[in-house]
This record gives structure tokens, sequence and C-alpha cells, in this order.
């Protein structure tokens, strides 16, 4: 999947004119994205599209419209985006109360790597987790992060062919599966492949 560079993005102007066209796009385009692990986890598989999304928002918020400012969001989000024989996802510990919340990060040290993804006939790939800072203590997980999972060339070929893909958690205070995966979801990992 190509990187995104200047030419893929929109003008401030033009981003005013577009977003909430854009924005609606994208939000529909995210649902096929999620993979819902539990009641309080998820994947959130990254693409351009997800990026461009992040980074003309950032553009938008931040009103960046110099050459030079517009290349450090480039260079922040281009990373997310698989590189043809991966998947990036963000993952989000989601509680939505509080207490609830910072409870739960204390005892789920560590669950972005037993996070997992599967392809039918191939063993579990964990991922490589939070490359670019860690977001982790001895006493607390954060309830964010970055996942790359990478797979082997027979992973790819089996996933163009049609095979079947599963998600789950292994943490010993958080375990849940999903397989397979929905269609929609399936197949919009399958194109992040090359």
């Amino acid at each position: 999947m190509a990187k995104l560079t200047r030419q893929d993005l929109f003008t401030l102007e033009k981003y005013a004119e577009i977003r909430n066209e854009f924005r609606a796009r994208v939000i529909a385009h995210k649902k096929q994205r999620r993979v819902p692990l539990g009641e309080h986890a998820a994947l959130y598989f990254e693409d351009a599209l997800t990026m461009q999304y992040q980074i003309q928002e950032m553009l938008r918020i931040e009103k960046i419209f110099e050459a030079a400012g517009i290349q450090e969001e480039l260079d922040v989000y281009n990373p997310l985006i698989p590189d043809g024989h991966n998947w990036k996802a963000t993952f989000m510990v989601e509680y939505a109360d509080e207490h609830d919340r910072r409870a739960a990060l204390a005892r789920l040290v560590g669950i972005e790597q037993d996070v997992w993804m599967r392809v039918e006939g191939f063993d579990p790939v964990f991922p490589l987790a939070n490359e670019d800072l860690e977001r982790s203590t001895p006493d607390k997980t954060a309830s964010v992060h970055f996942l790359r999972f990478e797979l082997t060339p027979g992973m790819v070929a089996a996933v163009k062919n049609g095979a079947e893909i599963s998600a789950g958690i292994a943490h010993v205070q958080y375990q849940a599966t999903l397989a397979p995966l929905p269609r929609a979801i399936r197949d919009a990992l399958a194109a992040d492949l090359a």
C-alpha cells in the first residue's frame, strides 16, 4: 500500500468544503475495519484512507499549511499504513467508566503483547507493539496501543485465496476470540495485502 504524499492531501480550504462528506465516507469505511474483541477491547485496522483522515484533521486543528509542518504529519502517520505483508492496527481498551478503566488498565499490563491474528491453516501471529514509544509501565497498560502483525508470504497468499481470518486476546486477565472475522472485515484486511 502506497504511503501518502502532500499531493494526496487537500488544502485547508478544500478540506473545509468537503469535510462532512469525507468524514462520512471515512466513518463508513472504518466500520468495516473494526474488530471487537470481547466487551472492552477492539482493533481498528489502519490504511491509507484512515491515515489521510487523521492527517487532514491534524492539519485542520493545528492550522498547518506550510510544507515542513505537512511533512511532519506525513512522517508521523505514514508508518501506520500497512506495507502489503502486514496489518497495522490501533488497539484500544475501552471502558466508559473512568474508575473501571483505571482498574482494568492496572490488571491488563502486557495485554498488547497477547493480541493475535490468525490466518486459517497457520499459527497465530502476535504483534510488534508500540514501536514508536513505550505505552505501558509495570503498574498499568495504556488504553491505546499501535500494533503491527507481520505475515509470511504463505499467509498473504492464503488470505488472497479466501482463507478465513480470526482474531483474539490471550491475556491471563482477558480472553476473547472472534472467529472467523465477518466477511466484510476479512475482505477489507485482504485488500491491505499485496
